[in-house]
């Protein structure tokens, strides 16, 4: 099969290998679509072998069943299927807990292998997949909800990690309106009475962040945090997602955070957050807010969003390359020329 494959650091092919074979308790999918997103531009360019190479790349993929295992029970040729990127252990005491996304079997690392950063990934015609990390995609086009994996699953758990601030009357800033931000404002857009602020440097992104149902829009710059509190009312969003996470970004979000409030970081720009154990002037990290990361989301995230999206209120920005254009579709979303998800179609 054709497929795009990391063969060493910045070593990126597009070609022929052998096609996977479905273990017993393994779904072999004809591949639909595969998301390219930026962790995957920092892993071809990462020196570090973070794990095994060569690996086919690709953890936003679906696809439809063409094979299966002896052993799998609830899957039919032909179904529609979403693979979810956190193949944790499932035995662990987070995984018990529900938090699948935080499996320690890694030790305090806490990522669970993942698609294309481990196992091989889905930018390919074909992928094997353990039947326990699919989820139904149903009637939905398989092609523009590749990105539901994680461009929408990442966002929707750092908003579900933040409900405790985001009641009615709260104020959400988004910082960042690509590929995650863009579904952000739109889950955010879902909760009741919540004013949603986005941030961007792109002047069309914040005009699409309008349309998305943010309510207020603020253009990057070295006041930004500065007009956020100008919005409300000099106390700073209760909740604060940096879909971005560079020095800039990091910096703004800290100084944005209202008292008590939630900074969620999610961008891997390789930003230092500047919260500082000092007093507080009315300036930087105020009193009570919390600090949060995650890494993607849960399986019943995943499923949250598949059901969002099958309700129409959520929909995914794509720009489909044919697999074999793969090197040109990231050099495009290197120099910052794709809206929203570029996706790959075998």
């Amino acid at each position: 099969m054709k497929a795009v494959q990391l063969v060493g650091p910045r070593d990126l092919r597009v070609h022929e290998i052998p096609d996977p074979v479905p273990g017993p308790r393994d779904v072999l999918l004809k591949v639909a679509g595969a998301g390219i997103c930026h962790s995957d531009l920092h892993v071809a360019h990462s020196e570090q072998p973070l794990f095994r190479r060569p690996v086919v790349l690709g953890h936003e993929v679906t696809g439809h069943v063409v094979d299966m295992g002896s052993e799998v029970a609830g899957w039919s040729l032909g179904d529609r299927a979403i693979v979810h990127l956190c193949w944790s252990c499932g035995e662990c005491v987070a995984c018990r807990r529900g938090d699948d996304n935080l499996c320690v079997a890694t030790g305090r690392r806490a990522q669970p292998p993942a698609p294309g950063l481990g196992p091989d990934g889905g930018m390919a015609e074909f992928m094997k997949v353990p039947a326990r990390f699919l989820v139904p995609l149903g009637d939905l086009d398989p092609v523009t909800s590749a990105p539901l994996a994680d461009a929408a699953m990442t966002p929707y758990h750092a908003i579900e990690q933040s409900r405790s601030v985001l009641k009615p009357g709260a104020t959400a800033l988004v910082i960042g309106i690509g590929g995650l931000g863009h579904v952000g404002v739109q889950i955010l857009a879902t909760l009741p009475d919540v004013r949603i602020v986005a941030l961007d440097v792109d002047e069309l992104r914040l005009k699409t962040a309008l349309t998305l149902g943010a309510h207020d829009t603020v253009r990057g710059c070295p006041d930004a945090a500065a007009r956020v509190l100008e919005l409300t009312g000099g106390l700073g969003a209760d909740a604060v997602f940096d879909f971005v996470g560079n020095d800039a970004t990091t910096a703004t979000a800290v100084d944005a955070v209202a008292p008590g409030g939630m900074c969620q970081f999610s961008g891997l720009g390789g930003g230092s957050i500047p919260a500082s154990a000092e007093a507080r002037t009315g300036r930087g990290w105020p009193w009570g807010a919390w600090l949060r990361s995650s890494y993607g989301g849960t399986r019943t995230d995943l499923e949250a969003c598949v059901r969002l999206a099958q309700e129409g209120r959520i929909t995914i920005e794509v720009e489909t390359f044919p697999l074999a254009d793969a090197l040109d579709a990231f050099r495009e979303l290197e120099r910052g020329n794709v809206r929203g998800r570029a996706v790959l179609v075998p």
